[in-house]
Parts: C-alpha cells; sequence; structure tokens
C-alpha cells in the first residue's frame, strides 16, 4: 500500500502502469474518468492488475479518513476493505479543495466526512458502473445483467476478475448521474466490523509518519527561537556550539524570528542549540503575565460589550433578570492551552531534479505550505510539491494560517545551497513554549428565573483572544466584527432560552493563538452546560427535565439534540448511580453533531475525584464506521477532560512557565475507568466526530463533581481551583 503521493510522481506512477482507469468527480460536480481531457483529479485509481487505490484528500492524524474514504469507494465498487489500498492526494487546491473551506485544501472542522461522503460515494458508484459497461461491450450481453462483487464481475454465464476491463473502461465516457446504492445495499457503510485501514502498519512499525523522513545527505535543523513573543535575534554567539561532534553551522534566519542550527542529526543539533547564546531584541516583546491577562479578560467581562453577537434586546434581557424571582450567575475563567501532540512538528524539504521544491510533511493544511514556499523560493504553484505523511496528532496545531513550521524549514533551506535536504525538527519543549495555543477566555453569564423556576432572561457576556481576526481566515470567520470562533455554541444553540442576549469584546492576544480541538466549543459549551445545571438545581428541577424544556419543538436541532441527551441518561442510568457516586451530564452540538454526555465519578472533591465512567451518545448523521467513530468519541472525551482537569499555559513576564509534560501533563489511562459510546441510528447526511466529543466531556464532570460537593468549578484547571483528583 503506497501512502503519500507527490503531484508529480502520481501522474508519472499514472503513466507508467500501462491501462488505468480514473475515475473523479470535477469542482463542477460533473462525474470525469480517464478519457476526460479535465480529468486530473481521480478519487479512484484501477490498475490493470485489479488493483484498487483510494485517492484521499484528507490527511490522516489518527482521525480515520483514510479508512472512511476508502470505505466509500470499496462500498460503491462492492470490494472488500483488504481488497482497496489508498495514498495521499497530491496537493491542489483547484482539484482537491475542501468545499467546506472555499478554495482551501485542508482537513479540519471535523469536515472530512460531510466534505467527501457523496464525492466519493459518487466516483466508486461511477467506477463501478464503467466495468461492468466496459465488461458487457467485451461480452456482448446487457450490462443489467452483470454484477460486480468482491472484485470480481459476473453475470449471463461468465466471471472475470475487473481488471480485465480496465483497458476498455478506461476507453469510456464516465456516467453522468451513477446510481449509488440503496441503504439496504450497504454492507460496509455502518458496519461496525470494518476496522481501519491504518491499524497493522502503525502496529508494526512500517508506517511513515513525517518524522520518519531519512533522505540521502540530508541534515537535521532546530531553531533557537525567543522566549517572549515578538522578540527578535539581534545577534548571536556559536562558539560553544563550533566543538560539538556533528555540528554543521549557525545562521540568523531571514526574518530574525531565530537562529537556526544545522547539524548531521538531531541530538548533534539539540546540542548545539543549546549551546549558542542569542542576544534578543524584546523592545516590542510581549512582557505581560498570566495575572495581568486575566485581569484584563475579567475586567472587559465587568464593561459593556463590544459586539451585541446576536442582535438582542440587552435592555429588556437586564429588566427581566433584574426583576426575576431568582438570579444564578457566574464568571468563568479559561486559561491557555497547548495542543501537546504527540508526534512534535517537523518536516523536510528538499530540491527537485528541475530546480522545485518538495516538502516532506504530515500537512494538515497544504495549500498555505504551498503557497507560502512558492513565494520564498520565487517559483509557480507547479514547481512545489508537498508530499502528504501519516501525523502523530495535530489537534489543530498543524493547521496554522501562517504555515510556521513549514515557513521556517523553507527559510532554514534558503539559507542554504540546497544540495542537502533539510529535516526541521521541533521539541515538544519547543512546541509547549513557543507555538500556538487556545486562547484565553472569560465568560460572565446571568440567568433570570420565575417563580416557577422557568428562565425569564439569559445575560452571556464573553471575552478573550480572537483567533481568526488578522488571518488569511478573516474576511469568511468574522462578520460585523465579530469572530465566529469566539462565540460559537453560545447564541447559536438549539436550546430554545428566552431574552437571551450575548455580547463579546475582545482583548490584546498576549501569544499566537490558534484553533484546538473543537476551538470556541471548548469554553461555550463548558460554561452554557454548567449554567443550565446551575439554574436547574436553583430551580429545583432534574437537569435532564430541565434542558428538555428548551429542546421542545419539531425543529431538527431541537429534536436530534434532545435524542442524544435521552440515550446517554438513560445508558448511563441517570438518576441510578450506586452509593457513593455521583453524575453530571452535559450536551452540545458542535460541527453539526450533537454529543450527550454523563459523568459518573465517585469521591467528592475535597477528598477526592474518581471518574468511574463516562456515557456518551452521538448523533452524527449516517455512521460510515461505527468503530471510528467510538474511538473519536473516546479520544475527544480523554482530550477535554484530561486537559481541564489540570493543564494550564502560564506567563511570567511574557515567557511561558511550563517546559514538557512533567508540569503539562496529558491525560492517562488510569483517569478514566470506562468509557460507553453510542451513536445513533440516523439517515442524515454525515457530519463530523473529530472534535464534537471533546466539549461536553469537562462540564460533565463538572456537573457531576457539583452534584457531589455542591461545587460549581468556574475557572479552570479543576485540580487549581478546589478540585482534587484520584
Amino acid at each position: 500500500m503506497t501512502l503519500n503521493a507527490t503531484r508529480r510522481g502520481f501522474l508519472q506512477g499514472a503513466a507508467a502502469a500501462g491501462a488505468i482507469l480514473l475515475v473523479g468527480v470535477r469542482p463542477d460536480g460533473a462525474i470525469a474518468a480517464s478519457g476526460d481531457a479535465q480529468m486530473m483529479n481521480p478519487f479512484v485509481k484501477i490498475g490493470a492488475d485489479g488493483s484498487v487505490t483510494a485517492i484521499v484528500k484528507h490527511f490522516e492524524k489518527g482521525q480515520g479518513p483514510a479508512t472512511g474514504l476508502t470505505t466509500l469507494i470499496a462500498e460503491e465498487m462492492g470490494l472488500r476493505m483488504d481488497q482497496i489500498g489508498y495514498e495521499f492526494a497530491p496537493s491542489d487546491a483547484t482539484l482537491y479543495n475542501n468545499t467546506l473551506f472555499g478554495p482551501f485544501q485542508g482537513t479540519g472542522g471535523s469536515t472530512a466526512m460531510a466534505n467527501s461522503y457523496l464525492q466519493y460515494r459518487t466516483a466508486g458508484a461511477a467506477a463501478r458502473e464503467m466495468l461492468i459497461a466496459a465488461a458487457a461491450q467485451d461480452w456482448g450481453v446487457e450490462a443489467s445483467a452483470l454484477t460486480l462483487a468482491e472484485g470480481m464481475i459476473t453475470g449471463a454465464g461468465k466471471s472475470a476478475p475487473l481488471g480485465d476491463f480496465v483497458a476498455t473502461a478506461a476507453s469510456l465516457d464516465a456516467p453522468a448521474e451513477p446510481k449509488l446504492k440503496d441503504v439496504s445495499e450497504l454492507r460496509l457503510i455502518g458496519n461496525p466490523d470494518v476496522r481501519r485501514v491504518d491499524s497493522a502498519i502503525k502496529g508494526n512499525g512500517t508506517a511513515m509518519f513525517a518524522m520518519d523522513v531519512n533522505l540521502p545527505n540530508q541534515m537535521v535543523a532546530m531553531i533557537a527561537r525567543p522566549e517572549q513573543q515578538r522578540a527578535t535575534v539581534a545577534g548571536f554567539d556559536d562558539s560553544g556550539a563550533r566543538g560539538i561532534k556533528g555540528f554543521i553551522r549557525a545562521a540568523t534566519l531571514p526574518n530574525n524570528a531565530g537562529v537556526v542550527v544545522y547539524a548531521e542529526h538531531t541530538w548533534a543539533a539539540m546540542q548545539a542549540r543549546d549551546a549558542l547564546v542569542v542576544d534578543w531584541d524584546t523592545s516590542a516583546a510581549e512582557t505581560r503575565s498570566s495575572d495581568e491577562i486575566e485581569a484584563e479578560i475579567r475586567a472587559a467581562l465587568e464593561a459593556e460589550p463590544t459586539y451585541n453577537v446576536n442582535k438582542a434586546d440587552t435592555a429588556a434581557t437586564h429588566d427581566a433578570i433584574d426583576g426575576a424571582a431568582q438570579v444564578v450567575e457566574n464568571t468563568f475563567y479559561f486559561p491557555l492551552l497547548a495542543h501537546a501532540p504527540m508526534e512534535p512538528l517537523n518536516c523536510t524539504i528538499e530540491q527537485t531534479d528541475d530546480g522545485g521544491i518538495l516538502l516532506h510533511d504530515g500537512c494538515q493544511f497544504p495549500t498555505g505550505p504551498h503557497m507560502a514556499l512558492a513565494e520564498i523560493f520565487g517559483l509557480p504553484m507547479d514547481k512545489v510539491q508537498i508530499n502528504t505523511m501519516l501525523a502523530g496528532g495535530s489537534f489543530g496545531r498543524r493547521a496554522t494560517p501562517t504555515a510556521d513550521y513549514q515557513v521556517e524549514a523553507a527559510l532554514a533551506f534558503v539559507l542554504t545551497d540546497r544540495t542537502r535536504p533539510v529535516h526541521l525538527v521541533w521539541s515538544r519543549e519547543d512546541d509547549l513554549r513557543s507555538g500556538y495555543y487556545r486562547p484565553a477566555f472569560g465568560h460572565k453569564v446571568r440567568v433570570g428565573l420565575d417563580t416557577q423556576g422557568r428562565i425569564v432572561g439569559w445575560d452571556h457576556r464573553i471575552a478573550g483572544q480572537s483567533i481568526m481576526k488578522g488571518t488569511a481566515f478573516e474576511a469568511f470567520s468574522v462578520q460585523d466584527g465579530v469572530d465566529h470562533s469566539s462565540v460559537e455554541g453560545t447564541y447559536d444553540s438549539p436550546y430554545r432560552i428566552p431574552g437571551a442576549a450575548f455580547g463579546l469584546t475582545d482583548t490584546e492576544k498576549a501569544t499566537s493563538t490558534l484553533w484546538w480541538r473543537a476551538v470556541g466549543h471548548t469554553h461555550t459549551a463548558y460554561v452554557m452546560e454548567v449554567m443550565m445545571d446551575m439554574a436547574a438545581r436553583a430551580a429545583g428541577l432534574d437537569p435532564v427535565d430541565f434542558r428538555l424544556t428548551y429542546l421542545a419543538g419539531d425543529g431538527a436541532d431541537q429534536q436530534r439534540k434532545a435524542g442524544v441527551l435521552r440515550m446517554a441518561a438513560e445508558k448511563a442510568g441517570w438518576g441510578n448511580a450506586p452509593a457513593g457516586h455521583s453524575q453530571g451530564i452535559a450536551v452540545h452540538k458542535s460541527f453539526g453533531s450533537y454529543v450527550a454526555e454523563v459523568v459518573e465519578i465517585s469521591g467528592n472533591a475535597t477528598d477526592g475525584v474518581r471518574i468511574e465512567k463516562v456515557t456518551c451518545a452521538v448523533d452524527c448523521g449516517v455512521a460510515v464506521n461505527p468503530d471510528v467513530i467510538k474511538a473519536q468519541m473516546e479520544g475527544g472525551i480523554g482530550y477535554g477532560i484530561g486537559h481541564n482537569m489540570r493543564d494550564r499555559i502560564t506567563l511570567t513576564g511574557g515567557v511561558v512557565d511550563q517546559f514538557n509534560f512533567p508540569d503539562y501533563e496529558p491525560l492517562r489511562i488510569s483517569d478514566i475507568a470506562a468509557i460507553d459510546v453510542h451513536i445513533v441510528n440516523s439517515a442524515e447526511a454525515p457530519t463530523g466526530v473529530g472534535e464534537p466529543g471533546t466539549p461536553p466531556a469537562a462540564p460533565a464532570l463538572a456537573n457531576a463533581i457539583a452534584a457531589a460537593s455542591d461545587l460549581h468549578v468556574a475557572s479552570l484547571p479543576m485540580a487549581d481551583n478546589g478540585v482534587s483528583f484520584v
């Protein structure tokens, strides 16, 4: 199985294979195949030997698109999963763009399946129909008499492997509207026994991650970066590095953002970099500490918001709350968080024989690095190639608007004679201390209840550091001054809350900010769900029943959110926890999917909390790969709970305090005793699963702690704000 392909390598391989059938869906939606002059974006490649390959346009960082997209083609072509391979698509946004991102090729926002479901099923169905039509032509029979199953075309008293008909099929026109299989015919989509296609190679060590690239004669580069954002290089002394075996040289990057060290291997690069003495110009550097940043955000919450997000009558909302029978209120604070993927950032850059540039990278957003490299090297886009590798996690970190680490590699390569490839490596300390972070945010919420415990007003103020403003994504993500990623999951919640007013104030960024697994939902879901629980308890009502009151009606949003809420409560035995155990619940919609989670704990905040079980219900439309969905829910739950239990990034004088996992501790296997995932059977279009498991996790835990200890954790992480874990 080939895991990656550059555009040139892919086309050369196709030409060398002799008879080959390529089938795809053009950006305008038309089906195209080998004989089409405009056929340049195949999703299916079929060789004369009958081998079938899915061309996967979304990169694989562990979330499962290599399995999901391959499943769609295998389903429509009647193949077993062991009869199809996969390759990553070349970097070309005009052909392999993410249709939900516009003119960008990229993976993120839990969009892979939502974007590609019909594209890949259609390509598979077209390939099936073309092969059957070719067999019918060769045999002189009606196509309606033939079927394709497990690589064999049979019917009319004949049988032959599909490879026998590739040459004929390649000469046929693609069907204009191939017929997708009926739900009753599906064998792979929705089948819980279908396993990941990349498990074996990851288990036996043959999988090629970006960190595994080791080209002949390559150099390793590491960069000394400033501790404070916006500091620049004023000068450096490398005399201490010169005596280190394997050290080649050091140089200031062209943008003065750091000093790059070149060495024969990683250990030498690390030692040489540590031996540098760098003089930093800190005149424009960040100097604030975490306490100052938090104070600024809390002060912004006390002032009137800059933006009225949902254009509500805020005066009427305030009057309703002021006149309410009781008022429930709380102020929340969320610190900076790091992404901390298991494979640190890295990539390798080399010059091709024709003077072009080839980047080997676990590349999440190929379009950004592709454009940046073309500009840095003064090359046309077709002279830049990206070989997309497997990536060991990302959580958003490998998809920066600035293509930060790829640009670093390019600038490091510019400073050489380009005869030796350059393998840029970040250490984990580099990423924790000099990377991008989930921004700090605060929320202040006041909820008014009438004498019967019904909500009469909800005033919700948000303040924090915008992710999108000042980036290439501002044009489509910021409207009327409001960065949608700052407020998503609040004003657009499926809850039908009377008198709801939402406001936003931007505060100055202290670091480089970036989307983090589930982006804004990571803090908005926490606030919405903790406040719903506080309001329910103040009203003397069951938290599930209380939520269902505001999900009444026949709207699809309300029905689907209520559906997972009921399922999670039922599967968890809501209200029937064993003696000494407490339960908390949260439900949230993000990335088109609906997820409810019940966390069951033993103990209490003072004596120590142990997470006994998390029960999850998810409605993500058609469940293409249930095994992958369950794994993503489990991973998302662990990610959300682990970070909110005990993690934060703090600054002292603008310098990040944390350095590695000893003081930025990831979730441990012992932290959660069990996770039980249930998937709603749905015929709706598939939606995201990589991120939606994360938002409800921490608030469900917080609500369980409140049930056990009457402590509503409003500042995170929990371990620093009154909660002990065992």
